[in-house]
């Protein structure tokens, strides 16, 4: 398949699970948890249910821009979650509370994305004009495309290697809220449901990531030729 007809139907997957997980938190943002806590409520509990003591739970601004911060130890939640008490807002709570377990509890995937961090920090501020830069030269310069192409692969990693630390972090997330009653059979599909759609945003993102490294290497690839 032609390399940009597969950059085509991820930009589209991209728009269409986007535009789905909106309409599923839309959905489920009316439907009540079964305890009745809100979002932040949710968090404060889930974390002293897993011993957690120096995780802090905030307020942002924002629609679906919850977060946890390994760097100051928060569980950042968006408005519509931290004071809502529907199933929608106990899912993405707990979520971001599996990511805090998972930091706790030395979860290896999670330990070797913190470590990317800082590298894929730095490689995404040049990574764009390495490779633009790498395009225009590539007949007399190929190896700066390479260089390129190098920087762009730890962005691919990082997003593959986000992949199971979410569904896990989904996984602790749906078996708390079941263990304690806060979701019960029907509202807990719901919360598997819209934490399912989340991950399909990870998964597009991790492919979207490799077709355009792909789509570069074909360009240095054809420079050879």
């Amino acid at each position: 398949m032609n390399i940009w007809l597969i950059m085509i139907v991820v930009m589209v997957a991209s728009y269409v699970i986007q535009a789905v997980l909106n309409s599923k938190f839309d959905k489920y943002s009316k439907v009540p948890s079964r305890s009745g806590l809100t979002g932040a409520q949710v968090a404060q509990q889930m974390l002293a249910d897993h011993g957690i003591t120096d995780v802090r739970v905030t307020c942002i601004k924002g629609r679906l821009t919850d977060h946890f911060n390994p760097a100051d130890m928060t569980v950042n939640l968006s408005e519509g979650v931290y004071a809502s008490s529907s199933i929608a807002a106990a899912a993405i709570a707990a979520h971001e509370c599996g990511h805090a377990v998972q930091h706790a509890r030395g979860y290896a995937p999670l330990k070797l994305r913190s470590a990317l961090v800082p590298v894929v920090s730095f490689s995404s501020q040049i990574v764009s004009w390495v490779l633009l830069a790498g395009v225009i030269l590539v007949e007399r310069f190929p190896s700066i495309l390479w260089l390129g192409i190098a920087l762009f692969a730890l962005t691919t990693l990082f997003s593959f290697i986000t992949l199971p630390v979410e569904v896990n972090a989904s996984s602790r997330a749906v078996e708390w809220l079941e263990e304690k009653h806060i979701a019960d059979s029907d509202t807990r599909e719901m919360a598997v449901d819209a934490l399912r759609w989340a991950a399909y945003t990870y998964v597009i993102a991790a492919l979207g990531s490799l077709a355009t490294l792909l789509y570069y290497i074909s360009i240095a690839n054809s420079s050879r030729r």
